[in-house]
């Protein structure tokens, strides 16, 4: 993260996350607890670890984690990880050969460590504990709606027909009523899915089975577009690379450390 960049951040986060000295000790300031919670985020390291780095205690940087992504949710996440402008999500897909598509969808499994209370629950298709937030991503990977805490276990079209998103697209309210014809159909601002979503006039799958031409130019053009949500996935466990080892967090705040990545995914 650029120097700028850190500074602005903690700004925006210094109204929760300020705190006053006491007669017993000085407070951490905030640069230096969201400095601590950045590189626990960024870095595959124990607690120990940064503990040495930062010269403070373990479980001043768990509380450190756990505050500033809170403070993130409370006063980042409605501001960033928002819709934006419609139309230039949709000349974004159409460049990429989708016309009036504004957004594609997938899931993405986080490893935890096994919890204590109904791990079965937990263990996903491939055979570890994980927990699945599943996101709606614009044309250039940017998060625009998430959906973060459903269990390992769950199916992503049993998370998508939960979730808030669902409901409003199939009331109509979520995109703007904005139509094109395509032959003789009328065709609504519809986003892109994987194969395990359910068909729907908004959302469009790829065909299964024997493809014809038309088929397969379909298929491939609707792979080229959904791959930003893939692709978004990828940065965003790149960039913090505690997704990718086993979150040794409690069951309530693994959503919570997540939604903070996923939010700082679009800084």
């Amino acid at each position: 993260m650029h120097k700028g960049t850190f500074m602005e951040l903690c700004d925006l986060l210094s109204p929760a996350l300020k705190r006053r000295n006491t007669k017993m000790r000085a407070a951490l300031t905030v640069h230096k607890r969201v400095a601590i919670a950045l590189w626990k985020l960024a870095m595959p390291d124990s607690y120990r670890s940064v503990r040495n780095q930062f010269g403070v205690s373990k479980s001043t940087v768990g509380a450190a984690v756990i505050q500033v992504a809170n403070a993130i949710i409370e006063l980042l996440l409605s501001r960033l990880v928002t819709l934006g402008n419609v139309q230039v999500i949709v000349d974004g897909f159409a460049a990429m050969g989708f016309p009036n598509c504004g957004g594609a969808i997938d899931g993405k499994h986080i490893p935890i460590l096994g919890p204590d209370h109904q791990g079965s629950q937990y263990i996903n298709r491939k055979w570890y504990f994980s927990m699945v937030p599943q996101a709606l991503a614009d044309h250039k990977g940017c998060f625009t709606n998430i959906n973060v805490g459903w269990l390992g276990k769950v199916h992503d079209a049993r998370i998508f027909r939960n979730s808030g998103l669902y409901e409003q697209l199939q009331q109509g309210i979520y995109f703007p009523d904005q139509k094109i014809t395509i032959g003789d159909v009328e065709m609504p601002i519809i986003i892109l899915g994987d194969s395990a979503y359910p068909l729907m006039p908004w959302l469009m799958k790829p065909y299964t089975g024997t493809l014809d031409s038309s088929q397969e130019l379909f298929n491939y053009r609707l792979s080229k577009c959904r791959m930003v949500v893939e692709c978004a996935f990828g940065c965003l466990k790149a960039r913090w690379c505690s997704l990718l080892t086993q979150l040794d967090l409690s069951e309530t705040n693994i959503p919570i450390v997540i939604t903070a990545c996923c939010v700082l995914h679009n800084i």
